[in-house]
């Protein structure tokens, strides 16, 4: 077989994922770019474009709602990427050891990642109602004098979805933190043993160092899906007056697919890829100072 007849064939076995990924991303990618610069109702067809410049994005400036969204993905980030990341070493580095059921607290723990979000949010939204488990249990060990107001007060708000949050992605750390400590060499915790470590030295200067790659992954990961969040919110203040948990993605979703203002949504959608990207990249650049290779 000639190299001509191989790449023929090398392109035919690519084909279906490269027309799947310019069809379903790096079209709508682009598209996306461009109606950010337009005014546009999707019930209007193509023609119904028009070509609005920077007008979406000094709309955006002004905009209220957005504005409080993008501080409240800023504030699911910074909450729930840490908080998930260390406790999940810390239960993959104890799971590592010599545990009791280790298989069945590692399948307790990944269950809920790999659960519905929307069952789960669910689940939640009956837990902190007012009248819900929560509040029963914090009234009933006098913690608080009457029922808290989790789904509606704005100053409560975001609790419910930060713990669902953290509760979510511990499972997966966690599967990916095990895998990365079983990989450290034995012959290196063998020569501290003989300097006489502790068993923290032996965590702070040799396991955290050899899997800093992996907490590196894990960081850009989640910092992106926490960037991201949608389900989780859009089902805990369905039927609720509440505003103040919204995330950038739950209100593209509503200019997009509630007031089908397309080309504002896109304004919004590309405002929430350059955070990520920019996020990204720093992270990228900060690597350097703490990662080890």
């Amino acid at each position: 077989m000639n190299k001509k007849k191989e790449n023929l064939i090398g392109y035919a076995f690519i084909a279906p994922a490269l027309i799947a990924f310019l069809t379903l991303v790096a079209f709508p990618f682009f598209f996306s770019i461009f109606l950010s610069f337009t005014e546009w109702n999707f019930l209007s067809g193509m023609e119904g474009i028009k070509w609005v410049g920077l007008e979406n994005f000094k709309e955006l400036g002004r905009d209220r709602l957005f504005k409080q969204a993008m501080i409240n993905t800023f504030v699911y980030s910074i909450s729930t990427v840490p908080v998930s990341i260390i406790i999940a070493l810390v239960l993959a580095y104890s799971l590592n050891g010599r545990v009791f059921f280790k298989r069945t607290l590692r399948l307790t723990f990944f269950i809920p990642y790999i659960s519905s979000t929307v069952a789960l949010a669910a689940v939640f939204k009956f837990l902190f109602r007012e009248e819900g488990v929560i509040n029963t249990i914090l009234v009933g060990l006098h913690v608080v004098s009457q029922p808290l107001k989790w789904l509606t007060d704005s100053s409560l708000c975001r609790y419910p979805i930060i713990i669902l949050l953290i509760w979510t992605a511990i499972g997966y750390e966690l599967i990916i933190y095990m895998a990365a400590i079983q990989n450290v060499p034995v012959s290196l915790y063998e020569a501290s043993e003989i300097d006489g470590a502790s068993s923290w030295q032996k965590f702070w200067k040799i396991t955290f160092p050899m899997i800093s790659p992996t907490t590196f992954y894990l960081v850009i990961v989640r910092l992106i899906a926490s960037f991201k969040v949608f389900s989780a919110i859009n089902i805990m203040t369905t039927g609720t007056s509440a505003k103040g948990n919204t995330s950038m993605v739950t209100v593209i979703y509503s200019d997009a697919f509630g007031s089908y203002k397309f080309g504002y949504a896109s304004a919004e959608a590309v405002v929430l890829f350059v955070i990520i990207l920019a996020v990204t990249l720093f992270n990228f650049w900060g690597q350097k100072k703490w990662v080890h290779y």
